[in-house]
């Protein structure tokens, strides 16, 4: 089964997926964590995302790109912590393969899928403020769009949760 969670920052979708995977009560469970710690304030997410789950039994794999290349046990119950991550850090990396950003990504989902029991994602919804941006943040925004329609297609659940209230888009 595959679940993708959207929504705004500070929403609580976070702590829903795990609320999600934790109900599965699989034996394993893997987090699958895409920020990459460039600064101070992405140190505190970290910190304060790594308190959210402590002593619920996940292993955290760090997999700020290649998506693709990961390995999981048999039988694991997966959250995929964040779509939005994954594609800046795929969009904007020093080495950028060759090929579509979403095709990438969406592949490494495909793996991903095949491999594990139960894959949950989070995804940001970043596209509603109505601000004007930058050619490079416009770009970002519309790879992002393309990779969270491509997700929300291939889901059996999508849920964005707003001010901490799960809404159930498709099941």
């Amino acid at each position: 089964m595959m679940h993708l969670i959207t929504g705004g920052s500070g929403s609580g979708k976070s702590a829903y997926a795990e609320e999600q995977i934790l109900a599965m009560q699989g034996d394993c469970r893997i987090y699958i964590a895409t920020m990459d710690p460039y600064d101070e304030e992405s140190h505190r997410r970290i910190q304060r995302h790594r308190r959210m789950r402590a002593e619920k039994n996940f292993t955290t794999i760090e997999c700020y790109r290649d998506l693709e290349t990961v390995e999981l046990p048999e039988g694991a119950d997966v959250l995929l912590e964040c779509m939005s991550n994954l594609t800046a850090n795929e969009m904007f990396r020093q080495d950028p393969p060759e090929g579509d950003v979403a095709d990438r990504i969406i592949q490494g989902v495909e793996r991903l899928r095949r491999q594990a029991r139960n894959l949950v994602i989070v995804s940001n919804e970043i596209f509603s403020d109505g601000c004007e941006y930058a050619s490079e943040t416009r770009e970002y925004q519309r790879v992002l769009g393309t990779v969270n329609c491509r997700l929300a297609k291939m889901a059996e659940q999508v849920t964005e949760v707003v001010y901490g209230i799960p809404l159930e888009v498709k099941r």
